[in-house]
């Protein structure tokens, strides 16, 4: 199940070259990412789990100026892989045009214990395409 936000370049995005920082594409794939986690997963899942990003592949392929709106989109590709699970996210602009793509690989840990967690079925299933 694919998930999207619309998101705007702010002033404090913006890098020396007038365009959104990289470092801004990466806040964003977590606040997509966040965003997706508690809109869909069980209450119970969010309040006992958390993800760590361990590995972002990132293909920029255009950018944006302050004011531009980009259009988010994330979803889960493949079932997760014992406590891990790789997520894509794609920012388009206005018109449609793919700007960034990223990969990234987010392992989920237990929030009392801090410790990897095998992630059980029940809880990737609303993510999985399908759902």
């Amino acid at each position: 199940m694919s998930f999207a936000l619309t998101l705007t370049a702010l002033p404090a995005d913006i890098d020396e070259l007038g365009h959104v920082n990289n470092a801004v594409w990466v806040r964003w794939v977590q606040e997509i990412a966040t965003a997706h986690w508690q809109s869909v997963a069980d209450p119970a899942h969010v309040e006992a789990f958390v993800w760590v990003v361990i590995r972002h592949e990132i293909d920029y392929r255009g950018n944006v100026g302050e004011g531009a709106e980009v259009e988010a989109r994330t979803w889960i590709p493949d079932p997760p892989r014992g406590a891990r699970f790789d997520r894509c996210v794609d920012f388009h602009d206005a018109g449609g045009r793919l700007l960034v793509a990223v990969r990234s690989t987010w392992a989920m840990l237990d929030k009392a214990s801090g410790r990897l967690l095998r992630i059980r079925p029940e809880v990737a299933a609303p993510f999985l395409p399908g759902s």
